[in-house]
């Protein structure tokens, strides 16, 4: 095996990885995504691969700033304080460990929840509250995955190019 393939191979890998770790945030997924393209433009044997990461990274850095903006910008239109999502990303962790795979997004729902209901005293507010800081995490996530997978594409165009 060359050093190309296992570069396309581990970028490919890595690529994925990220992506599963954008909708399921375990794994800096925008992260995993860039080092596949570094990986690829390193050891690719092709110059388009660091074209192919330039682009990647650009779309990376707009992606992960979008979602950061898009969703603090929502909470904050809500006056949703910070210390509930907290809450929420410890009891996420928590959720993780006890239920792996389905118990991050059940621990930070349950954990939001709780602490909004805390914060607010009435549950049915709560649980508005609780859905619409769900709906812009969400949001911010599909920005982030969208931009990722548009890196993505252009690896693997690069990749497929190159032979």
């Amino acid at each position: 095996m060359t050093v190309e393939v296992v570069a396309a191979v581990a970028a490919v890998v890595l690529a994925l990885v990220g992506l599963v770790g954008i909708v399921f945030p375990v794994l800096p997924g925008s992260i995993l995504v860039g080092a596949g393209a570094l990986a690829w433009a390193l050891w690719g044997g092709s110059s388009w691969g660091w074209v192919a990461f330039g682009v990647a990274a650009f779309l990376l850095v707009v992606g992960a700033t979008s979602s950061l903006l898009l969703t603090g910008r929502s909470l904050q239109k809500r006056q949703i304080p910070k210390w509930p999502v907290t809450v929420g990303i410890v009891l996420g962790i928590v959720g993780m460990l006890l239920l792996p795979g389905f118990g991050l997004p059940i621990g930070f729902a349950l954990g939001l929840l709780l602490a909004e209901w805390y914060r607010m005293r009435d549950f049915r507010q709560a649980v508005a509250t609780c859905w619409e800081t769900i709906k812009a995490l969400g949001l911010g996530i599909l920005v982030e995955f969208g931009c990722a997978m548009v890196a993505t594409s252009v690896l693997a165009v690069s990749i497929v190019t190159a032979w």
